[in-house]
């Protein structure tokens, strides 16, 4: 899972960002290591058992928001490598974009959008203003969905059928959701390794940051030292689940009570 590629992002960017030689050197080793980069959509049409079988070493490169230096950084290194990816869009907070804002950093634009579908990328929805899914009333979150499938068919030509959840937050109801807004598969963060056990609208990926350096990097893909790494993540991620259901909970009760 990578977010913003480039030399200088904004701070509010900065710490899931990764520079773009780190980027080249890191989609090198794939290479090397005999990995055959999917697309979402391939992944969970084989693990339907309707889309073929995975090639050996498969491997989902995925970057979250709509970056500016996907494009500028990123699609080079893809296509010299022959790389399949997914980018899932935010679309109000893509370059261009009306009724939202709130990007962290200098985002794509719709053009560029389709010069990366053109070249093999996948683009699956990121919600429209990149909310926390799980905190929103039903009303908010169907809108969140639908108003980013709608825009990426408007602009695209054709619906998305990959999810990644902003934050990695999500909830049964959310999930129920975004299967209902028409995506096929979605993805979470989770820090580990997807397997097919966990559903189709709750596979986990791995998080590649600034600090991330390149023997850590060849651990997390074949799926070493993951619990070590990110041993802090998943406590902090623990507690933190308990405050947001505490908080959803509480925010239902106030709506009841006016």
């Amino acid at each position: 899972m990578y977010h913003a590629v480039g030399h200088r992002p904004a701070q509010a960017a900065y710490g899931l960002s990764v520079s773009p030689e780190a980027f080249a050197e890191q989609m090198e080793l794939l290479g090397e290591r005999g990995f055959t980069p999917v697309t979402t959509a391939q992944l969970g049409a084989a693990w339907r058992a309707a889309g073929g079988p995975l090639p050996r070493r498969p491997v989902l490169i995925t970057f979250d928001d709509g970056y500016e230096g996907v494009h500028r950084h990123a699609l080079p290194v893809l296509a010299k490598h022959g790389f399949a990816s997914t980018l899932f869009v935010s679309t109000g907070w893509l370059r261009g974009a009306y009724e939202a804002g709130g990007a962290l950093d200098t985002m794509l634009d719709w053009d560029q959008v389709r010069e990366l579908a053109a070249a093999g990328t996948e683009i699956g929805g990121h919600t429209h203003t990149h909310p926390q899914l799980d905190q929103l009333d039903d009303d908010r979150l169907r809108y969140e969905t639908v108003r980013c499938r709608d825009i990426i068919a408007d602009e695209l030509g054709a619906g998305p059928v990959s999810f990644a959840y902003p934050y990695g937050y999500s909830s049964r109801r959310v999930r129920r959701t975004v299967r209902a807004a028409g995506f096929a598969q979605s993805l979470a963060v989770g820090n580990a390794l997807a397997v097919r056990r966990q559903g189709p609208y709750a596979l986990e990926r791995v998080t590649v940051r600034r600090t991330t350096g390149i023997e850590e990097f060849e651990q997390l893909v074949v799926g070493r030292s993951i619990a070590r790494n990110f041993a802090r993540d998943r406590a902090l991620t623990k507690g933190y689940a308990v405050v947001r259901r505490a908080r959803r909970a509480g925010g239902l009760i106030r709506r009841v009570r006016t």
